[in-house]
């Protein structure tokens, strides 16, 4: 996969090739922990680690199934969980995190890794986003946050209300602290700190593809805030370098992580170097001096006081050898315990057919879909499975799904199996699928293993295929243009479905599913 690590003491930029989308990053001794927004997928909030801010792995997720229960077992294609905040308190890990037709919401854990709490809603409101907490030097705890246009009728504000030192409850009204429309629009994602005697929010503006990073600095924590922007593209070829984490290491440096929008990739996560000047942040380099820095393409890598750390990734492969799915897979929606069951040391994944929702028009609609994030710009991602249908109608595919998906798929049809690629163009419009001629399997395969692989080339570029015996493969329709989903980048995956309704169902056996 995207190796960030090149061996030398350097690194190179996106340090998480994957839509790890909104990051912020806490330090706890020399270990960092990193969430981001989950929205509709589960398990929702994935909880990364590292050591030096460059590898990263996998660790946990705050839940296995979104409250509340009932509206997340439908599709929420670009709801629930938006732009978390994860900090470190009274020897708890707290993240808030905000649903956008809800409210805010807290979690705590003594484990980064898991258990999470359950989510307390703290605040129900619709369209307040974003939000984060600091504990005062006092003994006080305020939360700032922003708002959604699309639900409150106003943006590009910031406004900050007291909390309870506990974290759990809000004990005042909301105050305006910073109104970005004369110079800021899209003002959102607000980090709050405190260094020096000045209160500090870290916001992003200007729109997700082409915004920059702007910071607000008071005395007082409800201002007046003077405003300077601290980073923005540059010369550089990363559009929109904003929204992160300001973080230091346990040598005393200090670092900022940000996302940069990349269309069907997501939004991927960039480290710059931070330094301080006259009390204002610097991110990136400042080849001119004025201040306002640009991204880094390569650096060197952080200084920590451990030694340097092995290189390292987020998981992609999976040989379902397990009695759960690796930590990179999440469904999009709640799932039901039907949907696929693990076999552990049998080592395969055992997909059931699911039937379609009523009034299907193509798999925008359907919630048993088990994907993961883009790992890289340029992969392979091959998946060996056994195929047993008991209905006519029954389907199992590799998919890459987003506002446009397609997939290949295997379909039994008149008592054989068929090899198809389908494409779908504007499927959140619920636009119809285009199927090409189907391949008949022989029937002395039919009940072999069979071989489904999609390869994609710079700029998210698909092709599909198949091969039936794990050697030669086939390609099967038109290349694919990727496209991101809903506030999303776009992800590849696995269904299984069927068209007919039935007391029982037929099942795909999935052997591994191998990305490189």
């Amino acid at each position: 996969m995207w190796v960030p690590d090149l061996g030398n003491g350097t690194y190179k930029n996106p340090v998480l090739y994957a839509d790890y989308s909104d990051p912020d990053v806490v330090r706890v001794g020399s270990d960092f922990y990193l969430t981001s927004s989950s929205f509709n997928a589960v398990p929702g909030l994935q909880i990364l680690h590292s050591k030096d801010l460059v590898n990263w792995t996998i660790i946990g997720a705050v839940f296995q199934q979104q409250p509340p229960l009932a509206r997340y077992r439908e599709l929420q294609h670009g709801n629930g969980v938006w732009a978390p905040a994860i900090r470190y308190h009274n020897k708890e890990f707290y993240i808030y995190y905000p649903d956008p037709d809800l409210g805010i919401f807290v979690t705590k854990a003594k484990n980064p890794a898991g258990p999470w709490s359950a989510p307390v809603c703290i605040k129900e409101a619709k369209g307040w986003i974003d939000p984060c907490p600091l504990w005062d030097e006092n003994g006080k705890a305020y939360l700032v946050h922003g708002f959604a246009g699309s639900r409150a009728g106003i943006k590009t504000i910031l406004a900050v209300s007291p909390m309870a030192p506990d974290g759990l409850s809000l004990t005042g009204d909301d105050a305006l602290v910073f109104d970005g429309h004369a110079a800021h629009p899209t003002l959102e994602g607000p980090k709050f700190y405190k260094r020096n005697g000045y209160y500090y929010i870290f916001a992003p503006a200007g729109g997700v593809p082409t915004g920059w990073q702007l910071v607000l600095r008071s005395k007082n924590v409800y201002g007046p805030y003077e405003e300077r922007i601290v980073m923005d593209q540059g010369k550089t070829p990363v559009n929109g370098p904003h929204q992160g984490a300001w973080v230091d290491t346990d040598t005393g440096e200090d670092w900022f992580l940000h996302f940069q929008d990349q269309g069907p990739y997501g939004r991927v996560v960039h480290l710059q170097p931070m330094t301080w000047k006259n009390d204002w942040p610097v991110i990136g380099e400042d080849p001119d001096g004025d201040g306002k820095g640009q991204p880094v393409l390569t650096y060197r890598k952080p200084r920590i006081k451990a030694k340097a750390q092995p290189v390292a990734t987020p998981a992609t492969s999976d040989e379902f050898s397990d009695t759960s799915l690796g930590l990179q897979w999440q469904w999009h929606a709640n799932p039901q315990d039907y949907w696929a069951y693990l076999n552990g040391p049998q080592g395969y994944l055992r997909m059931y057919s699911v039937m379609l929702p009523e009034n299907f028009k193509n798999y925008w609609q359907v919630p048993n879909l088990l994907l993961q994030k883009l790992p890289a710009d340029v992969f392979t991602a091959t998946t060996k499975l056994t195929f047993s249908p008991r209905i006519e109608g029954e389907k199992v595919g590799l998919m890459m799904m987003g506002l446009d998906y397609a997939y290949i798929a295997i379909t039994n049809a008149g008592g054989k199996l068929q090899l198809s690629e389908t494409v779908c163009q504007n499927a959140d419009k619920l636009a119809p699928e285009t199927t090409t001629a189907p391949v008949e399997i022989p029937a002395a395969q039919a009940k072999q293993p069979l071989y489904l692989r999609v390869a994609v080339k710079p700029g998210a570029k698909c092709q599909f295929s198949y091969s039936l015996d794990g050697q030669n493969f086939q390609p099967l329709g038109t290349e694919f243009q990727a496209r991101e989903g809903k506030w999303i980048g776009a992800k590849v995956g696995l269904f299984c479905s069927r068209t007919t309704k039935f007391n029982d169902s037929g099942n795909a056996d999935i052997d591994w599913f191998r990305l490189e």
